[in-house]
């Protein structure tokens, strides 16, 4: 019997409902004479951040690591930013919070429980930040996500107007349980946020009124929760109908809906907690710190090799033992995936400017110091990649040992080729020992991204094998269970 995915399984039970998603957001969300709401959307890592404005001041929420956009905001909106709220210490990018407090001088305001790097302003259940006689935000302890999770409400007068949910509550979702420090292998701690996250939710995000709206940290596409709707905002009145979170009413229930199906945990995720929680150096002297070197460098033997460039060029011509983690959407998660944060690594791209692109994408998860050297790379002389002709490709006829490389949910959800081995690409160098090479190996994922790397990093762990990336030619055997 099919094992549904965890959407599936939520849709059946009656947990889950195909609501019309809010219309996806930039800029101004919200504004009247009294005050006004910017929202700024790091596309990449599906990472929502706010600018508060009330008269000329402006608070700052869950601020990404480059800090200029909130500084022109401030500037075009002729206001001046008053002070950063953390809603928790993230784990898949790296906050300004430290930068911004030190350039202006201004308050960082964090969990009580938070025993932050840098100086900052605790906040504790039901406490205030007053705005102005009308305006005021007040801090609720919402943990699950994190135990040291917070939310913040934006109030006019008597009336909760918005609430900044961080990573608890999401669009048709809840922030995972499994995030912090060991909380990814401790059993035990799992399932204490997993039970914090249930009177969260029901204790107090599910008493705010139904029209205060709902501004998260992250939308569709984050691995900081499983089944996010795609919108950049929504109700509690709307959440409270269609997010699974609300109807569980049973605990023991709640905790094991939470824990099941949870996506894979990025290398880069428990260090960018504690560089977020010590407070990370300010960006761009970093980034102007990382080597530049001349094109076509050739790099030590047996360096970590990041290759930014498109499958296609890279498999023309590439350094030997290169991985092929392709500049685009989410080149940092997959990064952050592949390379541990204790390992430096060569960064190499097609041109200068994608080469500049892509070590201001480290610099997102504070990976830039971990860049031996960067360089240009368009030389002719490099290793070739064997070239996959799928025209006569019959899967049924196993001539291939297939490597999908897809996570183990989407390969339940749907089984492209019988027979093929299931490691997950982030899992993939680490067991390298389970892939038989007695025939060509072929790689596939769903759409082409992950096989080109997924092929790079066979090619470097097995030298002598003959491998094959299927690339987009995947697209032709979804659906048929070949």
């Amino acid at each position: 019997m099919k094992r549904r995915t965890f959407v599936e399984t939520l849709t059946a039970a009656g947990l889950l409902s195909i609501v019309s998603p809010f219309k996806v957001m930039s800029g101004i969300i919200a504004s009247d004479q009294t005050y006004h709401i910017e929202q700024f959307k790091d596309k990449g890592l599906a990472h929502f951040s706010y600018a508060i404005s009330v008269n000329d001041q402006i608070i700052l929420i869950d601020p990404e690591r480059d800090p200029q956009k909130y500084y022109d905001f401030a500037k075009a909106r002729k206001g001046k930013i008053t002070a950063v709220i953390e809603t928790h210490p993230h784990a898949d990018f790296v906050s300004s919070h430290r930068e911004i407090q030190q350039k202006l001088k201004v308050k960082v305001y964090a969990s009580s429980l938070t025993k932050t790097g840098y100086k900052s302003s605790p906040l504790k259940n039901g406490e205030t930040i007053r705005l102005s006689e009308q305006f005021s935000l007040r801090a609720l302890e919402t943990p699950g996500h994190a135990p040291d999770h917070i939310a913040i409400v934006l109030s006019k007068g008597p009336k909760d107007i918005a609430v900044f949910s961080g990573d608890a509550l999401l669009i048709g979702d809840v922030g995972r349980p499994d995030l912090r420090e060991s909380a990814g292998s401790n059993e035990a701690q799992r399932k204490t946020l997993a039970g914090q996250m249930y009177h969260t939710i029901h204790d107090q995000f599910a008493k705010l009124a139904d029209d205060v709206v709902v501004y998260p940290a992250h939308g569709a596409g984050s691995l900081c929760g499983k089944a996010i709707r795609d919108a950049a905002s929504s109700t509690i009145g709307e959440e409270k109908t269609g997010n699974y979170a609300f109807r569980i009413k049973d605990k023991n229930e709640f905790v094991a809906v939470l824990l099941g199906d949870l996506p894979f945990v990025p290398k880069y995720f428990p260090y960018d907690v504690k560089l977020n929680i010590k407070g990370a150096p300010d960006l761009q002297p970093s980034l102007a710190a990382v080597k530049i070197l001349a094109k076509n460098y050739a790099p030590p033997q047996n360096a970590l090799i990041i290759d930014g460039r498109p499958a296609a060029a890279f498999k023309k011509s590439y350094l030997k033992g290169a991985l092929n983690v392709q500049d685009g959407g989410k080149f940092e998660s997959w990064l952050g995936s592949v390379v541990s944060p204790d390992d430096a690594f060569y960064l190499l791209a097609q041109n200068e400017e994608s080469l500049q692109g892509l070590i201001a994408k480290t610099g997102k998860i504070g990976y830039e110091a971990n860049i031996a050297g960067a360089f240009v790379y368009d030389a002719a002389d490099g290793k070739q990649f064997a070239a996959f002709n799928d025209e006569n490709f019959k899967p049924e006829e196993g001539k291939y040992t297939i490597i999908d490389v897809r996570t183990e949910a989407e390969v339940k959800s749907e089984a492209i080729f019988k027979g093929a081995i299931n490691i997950p690409l982030q899992d993939l160098s680490g067991r390298i020992s389970e892939i038989p090479t007695d025939k060509p190996i072929l790689i596939n994922c769903a759409s082409g991204y992950r096989s080109a790397t997924g092929s790079s990093i066979l090619k470097k762990y097995l030298p002598e094998a003959e491998v094959l990336d299927l690339g987009a030619a995947v697209t032709k055997y979804g659906k048929t269970k070949h």
